[in-house]
């Protein structure tokens, strides 16, 4: 299924949504209209931006684990606002920022920026870098000395981002060494074969010819030769 239409749709939900449309059939009609007049052609200009087709029976799979991820971070975005708040007004303001790299078992764009964006609207912790090699997220926290509390929500939310995003790994897989991971890249990298080189290829026919007439080599004496 095509999906720039299902992003239009969405779209258009997202205007009533931002509208705050009351719940009335005309009004709804309405603005439900201008939201699909706007969305579906700007679903369609932009269509190269995301995959053209659309798995719907994988999606409809997802949806369990997506509402448990939303749930998991609404709840550990209360409790980080309150965290905030509470070293924020004690008196010796215990405050330890320091950038820490998480390392990833999902690999795709997707679900990468999903958990970068849930990381940075948590307060407390920001997503500030992205490695592809090592695939891990550099993040700054204010809290680096308790470094298990920072990581344990991001584990919890990418457990869920694999089965919303198919990945191939499981939750119960261990998280991989990112240095482990940068030297199986490099390895790859360097066993890739290289393009020969043209100039290369003709240079041993040049040496030969230069060779042959160094060495005085094979010579047509002419017909005079034989006559003496």
């Amino acid at each position: 299924m095509k999906r720039w239409p299902l992003v239009g749709l969405a779209l258009a939900g997202l205007w009533l949504f931002v509208r705050g449309v009351p719940l009335e059939g005309i009004r709804l009609v309405e603005e439900g209209l201008i939201g699909l007049g706007v969305g579906i052609p700007l679903a369609y200009l932009l269509r190269r931006f995301y995959n053209e087709s659309f798995d719907v029976p994988r999606a409809v799979l997802a949806v369990p684990a997506a509402a448990v991820y939303l749930v998991l971070f609404l709840k550990e975005l209360l409790t980080a606002n309150l965290d905030v708040a509470y070293r924020v007004l004690h008196p010796r303001m215990p405050i330890e920022p320091d950038v820490l790299e998480v390392p990833l078992r999902v690999r795709s764009d997707l679900a990468v920026t999903t958990i970068a964006n849930s990381i940075t609207l948590t307060p407390g912790t920001l997503s500030m870098d992205y490695d592809e090699e090592r695939n891990a997220l550099y993040v700054h926290a204010i809290t680096s000395r308790e470094e298990d509390a920072v990581v344990a929500p991001i584990r919890r939310w990418e457990d869920y981002a694999l089965r919303i995003f198919a990945e191939p790994r499981d939750p119960s897989d261990p998280v991989p060494d990112p240095d482990a991971v940068a030297a199986t890249s490099e390895s790859v990298s360097e066993r890739e074969p290289e393009e020969p080189d043209s100039e290369a290829e003709s240079r041993p026919a040049e040496r030969e010819t230069d060779s042959d007439a160094d060495t005085g080599g094979p010579v047509d004496t002419g017909g005079e030769d034989d006559g003496e």
